[in-house]
């Protein structure tokens, strides 16, 4: 049975913002290998769409980068939307979906218990409103916060709703200044 889990990098005041954490080198190893080892993705379609970024090399990519690509490149990704159509067209994007990417439109909470029940290893939950409707329905095995040294004041909360009750289960230091915080629903 696989396990669900969410994990963001969050500012010490509870705000989650990819622009404002630019990884370290060695952060970004830490998710490389993270990737590496996940069983597969479930996004939100506006997490999706930024993420969508990595389908294509760039001429001014690192070995880093290349190494994330092809790790996010391999594995499958489920795209949950309710108003996303695979044949709509998103301003400005292809509403197409990348390689290894399957949209999930209806019954989200069946079509994640699927997913637990069918496969094996860790999934990825990527999106803050994705796991807040996750959290809600009770199906995230694992909530992984990586704490930054920085307070941003505004933005979208790693939680969108009421807190769910949680039990600390460990706390790593990944970087000179990054702490991963790991809870499991109390």
């Amino acid at each position: 049975m696989a396990k669900l889990v969410y994990g963001l990098n969050q500012s010490l005041d509870g705000y989650v913002d990819h622009l404002a954490f630019k990884p370290s080198l060695a952060l970004f190893r830490h998710f490389i290998e993270q990737v590496r080892g996940l069983t597969g993705i479930v996004y939100g379609r506006r997490m999706y769409e930024i993420m969508r970024y990595w389908d294509e090399d760039q001429a001014d990519w690192e070995a880093h980068e290349h190494d994330f690509a092809a790790a996010w490149r391999s594995k499958p990704k489920w795209v949950v939307s309710r108003s996303w159509k695979s044949a709509s067209v998103t301003p400005g994007r292809s509403a197409t979906l990348g390689p290894n990417a399957t949209l999930v439109e209806d019954d989200i909470e069946a079509a994640i218990n699927r997913l637990k029940a069918e496969l094996v290893g860790e999934i990825d939950v990527a999106g803050t409103e994705l796991a807040g409707s996750l959290t809600n329905l009770g199906l995230i095995d694992e909530y992984r916060l990586y704490l930054h040294p920085v307070v941003l004041g505004r933005g979208k909360p790693f939680f969108t709703g009421p807190r769910p009750p949680l039990r600390l289960v460990a706390s790593d230091r990944i970087t000179e200044d990054v702490i991963r915080l790991t809870y499991v629903p109390a």
